[in-house]
């Protein structure tokens, strides 16, 4: 499971136990685990790190618990953070996975003694130490990714889940922003790619005039970006519309919600899905970002300029690239021979994009 690279954290698990005299990380999550195990027949949990969060993979559920980081400007340091954290993503994930997303467990502290309890039998003698999320195990062969690799993905697939982020993009929030606020925020994404991506260190090729490209589409194209405000086009989006995050169940699941950063989260619908049609282009399918927006384009009776799709899939290839290379600013960097040639590839695709007729 990846995640979006990040500086590291200014605090951890072992300073809050020191400093709140509460059951550390580890105990924490072995409570969990033991509240897997009973709930799966007894079947060992899989622990998942990510830089915000442990993940625990059972056989029927999975839990999810924020680590007390602070990645500015985000801050779960204090557990009132924490749990607001965990009703954001139960409330924004129960728009596309309303049956995934069960609820939260509370970790309360009593005696000596850590438990797990499901939110409605909290004890109110007992002293909330942390929560988790509950969700119910997807089935990964069914991944969107995952079927793209194994070339099984058939066209009622797309059909459905074309239908299902229709339907979304229908009822979504509209977001309140103005069109300079929204030209603002895309300008100072694509500044943050080309700070990380013209350093010399990486020596990425195509990396120049891709920066450079991008910020002449933006300026050519302002006019079609504002429009799209004007036209009350931008939602309280998904915000992380991956191909890893779609579950080709029936009806398809989209999962994992971007959470921690409301302004990330609002989005034009075409800009998600230029998002998703590049990573199942990456996963090798190029096929499927085109046919989706075609078929949500009639849906939502929305015609985009084919110049602003360019511009949405350029930009978000930089930040994939910029996500990627930003892992080999870690202390220890997880497998740090991918990086590279990743970002490589993502600059390939903004080229591309960039280049169209």
């Amino acid at each position: 499971m990846e995640t979006r690279a990040t500086p590291a954290p200014l605090h951890s698990a072992a300073a809050e136990a020191r400093t709140a005299r509460m059951p550390d990380m580890e105990a924490k999550l072995r409570c969990l685990e033991s509240f897997l195990a009973a709930s799966d027949a007894g079947a060992l949990p899989q622990r998942i790190e990510t830089h915000m969060s442990w993940v625990l993979l059972g056989k029927t559920q999975v839990l999810k618990l924020k680590k007390p980081v602070v990645y500015p400007p985000v801050d779960y340091s204090s557990l009132e953070a924490r749990e607001c954290n965990a009703r954001r993503e139960l409330r924004l994930n129960r728009r596309l996975a309303p049956d995934v997303y069960l609820g939260l467990l509370a970790l309360q502290w009593h005696g000596g003694t850590l438990s797990a309890v499901a939110e409605a039998y909290i004890q109110p003698g007992r002293q909330t130490v942390d929560w988790a999320v509950v969700m119910r195990r997807l089935p990964q062969a069914r991944m969107l990714d995952e079927v793209i690799r194994r070339g099984e993905l058939e066209p009622g697939d797309i059909d459905a889940l074309g239908a299902t982020l229709s339907a979304f993009y229908r009822s979504a929030v509209r977001a309140a922003i103005d069109e300079g606020e929204y030209v603002a925020r895309l300008r100072h994404g694509i500044a943050l790619s080309v700070r990380m991506l013209e350093r010399a260190a990486f020596a990425l090729p195509l990396v120049r005039e891709v920066c450079q490209g991008t910020n002449e589409a933006l300026t050519l194209h302002e006019g079609l970006l504002r429009a799209r405000v004007a036209e009350g086009r931008i939602v309280e989006g998904h915000g992380d519309l991956r191909a890893e995050h779609v579950c080709l169940v029936e009806p398809p699941t989209v999962f994992d919600a971007l959470e921690f950063d409301a302004r990330l989260g609002e989005v034009d619908p075409f800009d998600e899905l230029c998002f998703l049609g590049l990573e199942c282009d990456m996963a090798g399918d190029a096929s499927i970002g085109p046919l989706l927006c075609t078929r949500i384009a009639a849906a939502l009776d929305d015609a985009p300029a084919p110049a602003l799709l360019r511009l949405y899939t350029a930009k978000n290839a930089l930040m994939r690239a910029r996500l990627s290379v930003a892992h080999l600013m870690e202390p220890d960097p997880r497998r740090p021979e991918k990086w590279l040639p990743q970002a490589s590839r993502y600059l390939k695709r903004a080229h591309m994009a960039l280049s169209g007729p």
